[in-house]
Protein backbone atom coordinates (compact mmCIF):
# COMPACT_ATOMS: atom_id res chain seq x y z
CA UNK A 1 0.00 0.00 0.00
CA UNK A 2 1.13 3.05 -0.66
CA UNK A 3 -0.02 6.74 -1.51
CA UNK A 4 -1.00 7.84 -4.65
CA UNK A 5 1.45 10.88 -4.42
CA UNK A 6 4.37 8.98 -3.36
CA UNK A 7 3.74 6.26 -5.84
CA UNK A 8 3.79 9.11 -9.05
CA UNK A 9 6.64 10.93 -7.60
CA UNK A 10 8.39 7.70 -6.86
CA UNK A 11 7.62 6.63 -10.94
CA UNK A 12 8.34 10.78 -12.33
CA UNK A 13 12.02 10.05 -10.40
CA UNK A 14 12.64 7.08 -12.06
CA UNK A 15 10.88 7.73 -16.08
CA UNK A 16 12.43 11.45 -15.91
CA UNK A 17 9.80 12.16 -17.88
CA UNK A 18 10.87 16.32 -18.50
CA UNK A 19 13.88 14.89 -20.73
CA UNK A 20 11.70 13.65 -23.20
CA UNK A 21 9.68 16.05 -25.84
CA UNK A 22 6.73 13.76 -26.04
CA UNK A 23 3.48 12.95 -27.64
CA UNK A 24 1.17 13.38 -24.53
CA UNK A 25 1.67 14.01 -20.86
CA UNK A 26 3.33 11.65 -18.95
CA UNK A 27 2.45 10.91 -15.55
CA UNK A 28 -0.77 11.37 -13.69
CA UNK A 29 -3.63 11.54 -16.48
CA UNK A 30 -6.51 10.79 -14.30
CA UNK A 31 -6.65 11.42 -10.47
CA UNK A 32 -8.88 8.78 -8.29
CA UNK A 33 -8.43 7.88 -4.75
CA UNK A 34 -5.43 9.14 -2.93
CA UNK A 35 -4.16 5.22 -1.48
CA UNK A 36 -3.10 2.67 -3.84
CA UNK A 37 -3.06 -1.01 -2.53
CA UNK A 38 -4.05 -2.63 -5.93
CA UNK A 39 -1.98 -1.61 -9.59
CA UNK A 40 -3.58 -2.77 -12.73
CA UNK A 41 -1.13 -2.49 -15.86
CA UNK A 42 -1.84 -2.16 -19.66
CA UNK A 43 0.08 -1.13 -22.38
CA UNK A 44 -2.83 0.59 -23.72
CA UNK A 45 -5.67 2.01 -21.63
CA UNK A 46 -9.03 0.78 -23.71
CA UNK A 47 -12.05 0.32 -22.32
CA UNK A 48 -11.17 -3.27 -22.27
CA UNK A 49 -8.32 -3.01 -20.08
CA UNK A 50 -10.36 -0.31 -17.70
CA UNK A 51 -13.03 -2.92 -16.97
CA UNK A 52 -11.14 -5.69 -16.01
CA UNK A 53 -9.23 -3.92 -13.56
CA UNK A 54 -12.33 -2.25 -12.59
CA UNK A 55 -13.76 -6.10 -12.11
CA UNK A 56 -10.48 -6.90 -10.23
CA UNK A 57 -11.08 -3.86 -7.80
CA UNK A 58 -7.62 -1.61 -8.87
CA UNK A 59 -7.17 1.58 -7.50
CA UNK A 60 -5.00 2.88 -10.22
CA UNK A 61 -3.81 1.30 -14.04
CA UNK A 62 -0.88 1.93 -14.93
CA UNK A 63 -0.24 2.09 -19.31
CA UNK A 64 1.98 2.90 -21.76
CA UNK A 65 -0.59 4.41 -24.10
CA UNK A 66 -2.90 6.62 -22.11
CA UNK A 67 -4.75 9.80 -23.31
CA UNK A 68 -4.82 13.35 -24.33
CA UNK A 69 -2.37 12.85 -27.71
CA UNK A 70 -1.06 15.95 -29.45
CA UNK A 71 -4.01 16.75 -32.43
CA UNK A 72 -6.61 14.74 -30.65
CA UNK A 73 -9.96 16.27 -29.91
CA UNK A 74 -9.58 17.35 -26.43
CA UNK A 75 -13.24 17.11 -25.60
CA UNK A 76 -14.77 14.27 -23.04
CA UNK A 77 -16.89 12.74 -25.79
CA UNK A 78 -17.64 9.46 -27.67
CA UNK A 79 -14.85 6.69 -26.57
CA UNK A 80 -12.22 8.70 -25.00
CA UNK A 81 -15.74 10.56 -23.04
CA UNK A 82 -16.91 6.79 -21.70
CA UNK A 83 -13.45 5.18 -20.93
CA UNK A 84 -12.84 8.49 -18.63
CA UNK A 85 -16.41 7.81 -16.84
CA UNK A 86 -15.58 4.59 -16.30
CA UNK A 87 -12.37 5.80 -14.64
CA UNK A 88 -14.19 8.50 -12.59
CA UNK A 89 -17.30 6.09 -11.14
CA UNK A 90 -14.99 4.21 -10.04
CA UNK A 91 -12.37 6.53 -8.25
CA UNK A 92 -9.52 4.74 -10.55
CA UNK A 93 -6.44 6.94 -11.33
CA UNK A 94 -4.98 6.69 -14.66
CA UNK A 95 -1.29 7.06 -15.07
CA UNK A 96 1.07 6.76 -18.33
CA UNK A 97 4.29 7.08 -19.58
CA UNK A 98 5.52 6.66 -23.54
CA UNK A 99 8.59 7.81 -24.74
CA UNK A 100 10.43 7.43 -21.13
CA UNK A 101 9.06 3.72 -20.93
CA UNK A 102 10.07 3.11 -23.92
CA UNK A 103 13.84 4.34 -23.09
CA UNK A 104 14.52 3.37 -19.84
CA UNK A 105 17.57 1.36 -19.24
CA UNK A 106 16.62 -1.52 -16.73
CA UNK A 107 12.26 -1.33 -17.47
CA UNK A 108 12.03 0.28 -21.70
CA UNK A 109 10.30 -1.35 -24.15
CA UNK A 110 13.19 -1.80 -26.10
CA UNK A 111 15.63 -3.60 -23.18
CA UNK A 112 13.18 -5.61 -22.19
CA UNK A 113 12.20 -6.89 -25.26
CA UNK A 114 15.90 -7.86 -26.21
CA UNK A 115 15.40 -9.62 -23.06
CA UNK A 116 12.78 -11.66 -23.92
CA UNK A 117 14.40 -12.30 -26.91
CA UNK A 118 17.52 -13.28 -25.20
CA UNK A 119 20.24 -10.87 -26.55
CA UNK A 120 21.79 -10.13 -23.41
CA UNK A 121 24.83 -8.16 -25.39
CA UNK A 122 23.31 -5.06 -26.09
CA UNK A 123 23.44 -1.30 -25.17
CA UNK A 124 21.59 1.62 -26.11
CA UNK A 125 22.48 3.92 -29.18
CA UNK A 126 24.73 6.51 -28.60
CA UNK A 127 23.52 10.08 -28.65
CA UNK A 128 19.54 8.73 -29.04
CA UNK A 129 18.78 8.71 -25.40
CA UNK A 130 17.77 5.51 -24.90
CA UNK A 131 15.54 5.17 -28.24
CA UNK A 132 17.44 3.06 -30.06
CA UNK A 133 19.11 0.03 -28.55
CA UNK A 134 21.93 -2.37 -30.81
CA UNK A 135 22.22 -6.17 -30.16
CA UNK A 136 25.12 -8.22 -31.15
CA UNK A 137 23.62 -11.18 -32.59
CA UNK A 138 24.89 -15.21 -32.09
CA UNK A 139 28.10 -15.64 -35.09
CA UNK A 140 26.42 -17.38 -37.68
CA UNK A 141 22.36 -15.99 -37.45
CA UNK A 142 21.17 -15.85 -40.43
CA UNK A 143 17.75 -13.68 -40.93
CA UNK A 144 15.22 -16.58 -41.70
CA UNK A 145 16.65 -17.97 -38.08
CA UNK A 146 16.32 -14.60 -36.49
CA UNK A 147 13.00 -14.39 -37.70
CA UNK A 148 11.90 -17.33 -36.25
CA UNK A 149 13.18 -16.68 -33.01
CA UNK A 150 11.50 -14.10 -32.43
CA UNK A 151 8.01 -15.55 -33.58
CA UNK A 152 8.85 -18.44 -30.67
CA UNK A 153 10.13 -15.74 -28.22
CA UNK A 154 7.30 -13.19 -28.36
CA UNK A 155 4.52 -15.71 -30.07
CA UNK A 156 3.97 -13.33 -32.99
CA UNK A 157 4.64 -14.15 -36.67
CA UNK A 158 6.70 -11.28 -37.88
CA UNK A 159 6.66 -9.64 -41.12
CA UNK A 160 9.90 -9.43 -42.70
CA UNK A 161 11.64 -7.11 -45.28
CA UNK A 162 14.55 -8.86 -46.90
CA UNK A 163 16.60 -5.44 -48.02
CA UNK A 164 19.45 -7.60 -49.60
CA UNK A 165 19.47 -11.67 -50.61
CA UNK A 166 16.98 -13.57 -48.24
CA UNK A 167 18.94 -15.70 -46.17
CA UNK A 168 22.21 -13.42 -45.23
CA UNK A 169 24.09 -13.39 -42.11
CA UNK A 170 23.11 -10.60 -39.60
CA UNK A 171 25.48 -9.44 -37.11
CA UNK A 172 23.77 -6.46 -36.01
CA UNK A 173 20.39 -5.22 -35.27
CA UNK A 174 18.90 -1.92 -34.02
CA UNK A 175 15.70 -1.99 -32.19
CA UNK A 176 12.78 0.62 -31.55
CA UNK A 177 9.64 -0.87 -30.47
CA UNK A 178 6.57 0.14 -31.22
CA UNK A 179 5.41 2.45 -34.00
CA UNK A 180 9.10 3.38 -35.36
CA UNK A 181 9.52 2.16 -39.08
CA UNK A 182 9.97 5.43 -40.07
CA UNK A 183 13.71 5.21 -37.79
CA UNK A 184 14.85 2.64 -40.38
CA UNK A 185 16.70 5.43 -42.26
CA UNK A 186 18.44 6.15 -38.53
CA UNK A 187 19.14 2.78 -37.80
CA UNK A 188 20.73 2.07 -41.49
CA UNK A 189 23.35 5.54 -40.91
CA UNK A 190 24.00 3.32 -37.11
CA UNK A 191 25.24 0.78 -39.02
CA UNK A 192 22.94 -2.01 -38.56
CA UNK A 193 22.25 -5.14 -41.08
CA UNK A 194 18.67 -5.39 -39.34
CA UNK A 195 16.53 -2.94 -37.81
CA UNK A 196 13.43 -4.79 -35.58
CA UNK A 197 10.37 -2.52 -34.82
CA UNK A 198 6.93 -3.11 -34.24
CA UNK A 199 4.92 -1.23 -37.38
CA UNK A 200 5.21 -1.14 -40.98
CA UNK A 201 4.30 1.47 -43.92
CA UNK A 202 3.88 0.97 -47.19
CA UNK A 203 7.01 2.61 -48.07
CA UNK A 204 8.71 1.06 -45.62
CA UNK A 205 9.73 -2.16 -48.12
CA UNK A 206 10.94 0.39 -50.49
CA UNK A 207 13.33 1.95 -47.88
CA UNK A 208 14.53 -1.08 -46.60
CA UNK A 209 15.44 -2.68 -50.24
CA UNK A 210 16.93 0.38 -51.83
CA UNK A 211 19.03 0.92 -48.41
CA UNK A 212 19.99 -2.19 -48.23
CA UNK A 213 18.70 -2.81 -44.58
CA UNK A 214 16.57 -5.62 -43.44
CA UNK A 215 13.15 -4.80 -41.50
CA UNK A 216 11.38 -6.47 -39.07
CA UNK A 217 8.05 -5.92 -37.85
CA UNK A 218 7.15 -7.72 -35.36
CA UNK A 219 3.72 -5.78 -33.69
CA UNK A 220 3.51 -2.31 -32.01
CA UNK A 221 1.33 -4.23 -29.26
CA UNK A 222 3.78 -7.41 -29.18
CA UNK A 223 7.43 -5.58 -28.56
CA UNK A 224 5.89 -3.22 -26.41
CA UNK A 225 4.31 -5.52 -23.65
CA UNK A 226 7.27 -6.50 -21.55
CA UNK A 227 8.44 -2.80 -20.32
CA UNK A 228 5.10 -2.17 -18.05
CA UNK A 229 5.28 -5.09 -16.40
CA UNK A 230 8.59 -5.20 -15.88
CA UNK A 231 8.05 -1.44 -14.23
CA UNK A 232 5.34 -3.02 -12.38
CA UNK A 233 7.60 -5.69 -10.70
CA UNK A 234 9.50 -2.84 -9.42
CA UNK A 235 6.85 -1.28 -8.11
CA UNK A 236 5.73 -4.44 -6.35
CA UNK A 237 9.04 -4.62 -4.97
CA UNK A 238 9.26 -1.22 -3.64
CA UNK A 239 5.50 -0.83 -1.73
CA UNK A 240 4.50 -4.38 -1.56
CA UNK A 241 1.55 -3.55 -4.06
CA UNK A 242 -0.86 -6.35 -5.80
CA UNK A 243 -0.09 -6.09 -9.30
CA UNK A 244 -2.02 -7.43 -12.34
CA UNK A 245 -1.06 -7.31 -15.96
CA UNK A 246 -4.22 -7.28 -18.17
CA UNK A 247 -3.29 -8.31 -21.87
CA UNK A 248 -5.95 -6.95 -24.20
CA UNK A 249 -4.61 -8.25 -27.51
CA UNK A 250 -3.77 -6.29 -30.24
CA UNK A 251 -2.68 -7.79 -33.74
CA UNK A 252 -1.25 -4.56 -34.97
Amino acid sequence: MTSLQILIKTLDDWMKPDQFPDYAPNGLQVEGKPTIHRLALGVTASQAVIDEAIIWKADALLVHHGYFWKNEAITLTGMKGRRIKTLFQNDSSLIAYHLPLDCHPEFGNNVTLLDELGFFNRRAVDGENGLLWEAILPEGTTLEALTSHINKSIRRRPLTICGSEDNTIVRRMIVCTGGAQDYLSKAHKHGADVYLSGEISERTTHEARELGIHYISAGHHATESYGIQALGRKLQTEFALEIQFFDDHNPA
